[in-house]
């Protein structure tokens, strides 16, 4: 957990690019980033000299060249230099050396991703400041590391711009949680943006399956094979790789790709699990669109499109816990009703949970799910859970404050996570609770609608008929806002 003091050296940081004229917060960021790889660097180098030094041997995978020249581009002697040389140094020296480094490094990955790095600080003394800054941040515990670069990056967010980047942090944990990664997973998210639920997923399995650092197989397989992101922005890349390094994934599989083209033919059936929040940008091209996914949907949308490539990427078996726009659950056009259908007859759809639309604010208002389906290929659905989501712990307008978590109708995430934990007491739920199963059968009927207020409608609806004193009863026992239909029952009971 984060300090305050820890925040307020942040802040500090980030205060000292916008006063130095970089006001970009993407580009803060990135520059950020470049820093902390450059003192990462000389913290790898110095253990291998601490090796040598105790084994009484010659450095073995230096980092740096062992020569005067090489001593001057660490981390160590930077910091102590004059700003002027300090900023010459960084810049014809330092930047060309990491752009060049080699792959076999425990952070090849990033460094890959460093070939079209920019070094944009403009003055020597700003240069000074942050790196005096920079280094002033403790960065030696994976935890702390890590929680201090998602700080940084809720600053992007905060910033107002590029918000579209962060996928909230408390709702990736809760769908995590939900879908329980397991040590031998291959986990996939085609839109890895700063690679948020990859990092979630990483936190969850060290919290929850201590063996990961423990099997050698284990230790391999989470640092170079389970941890997989695409994304077609190269800044993305870079702080996605940083945040895996910084959260303990050395060489996660974070890649260049556009993933609804044929960038990713090769990569069908690969993985065992899937989180993400794709961007929904409306329509593309069909030429640009993977030939694959045409078969399984044939449409422009994108987010009819991802769901699509999320069922060629998994293998058989595969789960993945999605959001998608409310349109894709009830939209009335051929290639919608296909595609749910496909979900629901060849696959085994879990549940949806209709979050409210205030989650994304204050970068978008347009209502969502998260749909949590596994790839049968040969069917499964029995009955779908729904949870009608109403809050999320903040307030739904575009301050999004904080509130009393604690209450349940200020955030419904715990009763999300109890009530998933326990389905088999859900059976006995009214549709005019939060949560409930309805049957496929049901949804057949309904022509594959997935939109929770056309089952919740219906059933209300029939039981107004049959006894509107019981439900009336029943509605103002609960705890969620439902005046509306409390009015219309009591006009009809006068």
């Amino acid at each position: 957990m984060i300090t305050g003091e820890l925040k307020s050296k942040v802040d500090k940081l980030w205060d000292a690019f916008w006063s130095g004229g970089i006001s970009n917060p993407l580009e803060v960021i990135e520059q950020i980033t470049y820093l902390l790889f450059i003192r990462r660097l000389d913290d790898l180098h110095t253990l291998q000299e601490k090796k040598a030094n105790r084994l009484g041997g010659a450095i073995e995978n230096a980092i740096f060249p062992l020569t005067k020249n090489g001593e001057k581009l660490r981390w160590s002697r930077l910091k102590n230099l004059s700003p002027q040389e300090m900023f010459d140094i960084v810049s014809t020296k330092i930047f060309p050396f990491i752009k060049n480094l080699g792959s076999d490094l425990e952070n090849s990955t990033y460094s890959h991703h460093m070939k079209d790095a920019r070094f944009t600080i403009p003055t020597p003394a700003l240069l000074a400041k942050v790196v005096e800054l920079v280094d002033d941040i403790p960065m030696d515990d994976r935890d702390t590391k890590g929680d201090v670069y998602e700080y940084m990056l809720g600053k992007i967010a905060s910033a107002g711009q590029n918000g579209q980047f962060r996928t909230p942090r408390h709702i990736i944990k809760m769908m995590v949680e939900l879908v329980a990664p397991k040590p031998t997973d291959i986990i996939c998210d085609p839109a890895c943006g700063t690679a948020g639920f990859l990092v979630a997923a990483a936190q969850y399995l060290y919290a929850n399956h201590p063996e990961i650092n423990i099997e050698p197989k284990l230790i391999k397989h989470f640092r170079e094979r389970m941890f997989n992101g695409f994304d077609f922005d190269n800044t993305m890349l870079r702080i996605a790789s940083m945040n895996m390094l910084l959260h303990g994934v050395g060489n996660p599989n974070v890649t260049y790709k556009d993933s609804l083209s044929e960038d990713h033919a090769g990569e069908e059936e690969r993985y065992t699990l899937i989180l993400a929040n794709p961007p929904f940008a409306g329509s593309l091209d069909t030429e640009t669109i993977a030939s694959d996914l045409l078969q399984i949907v044939k449409t422009k949308k994108t987010e009819l499109l991802f769901v699509a490539l999320f069922l060629r990427l998994l293998k058989p078996g595969g789960r993945a816990a999605v959001i998608v726009p409310d349109g894709v659950m009830f939209g009335a056009s051929k290639a919608h009703k296909d595609l749910r259908r496909t979900l629901v007859e060849d696959h085994k759809v879990e549940a949806i949970i209709s979050m409210p639309s205030g989650v994304f604010r204050p970068y978008a208002g347009v209502s969502t799910a998260i749909v949590i389906f596994t790839k049968t290929g040969a069917g499964g659905t029995d009955n779908v859970w729904f949870y009608d989501m109403q809050a999320d712990g903040f307030s739904l307008d575009d301050k999004r404050a904080d509130l009393d978590s604690s209450r349940h109708e200020n955030n419904n995430i715990p009763d999300i996570l109890q009530r998933w934990q326990n389905l088999a007491s859900e059976s006995g739920r009214s549709r005019i609770e939060q949560s409930f199963l309805v049957p496929k059968h049901e949804i057949i009927e309904k022509g594959y609608d997935l939109n929770i207020s056309r089952y919740k409608q219906a059933i209300c609806e029939e039981v107004v008929h049959e006894s509107p004193s019981n439900l009336l009863e029943q509605l103002k026992h609960l705890e969620i806002d439902i005046q509306g239909q409390l009015d219309v029952l009591e006009v009809m009971l006068r």
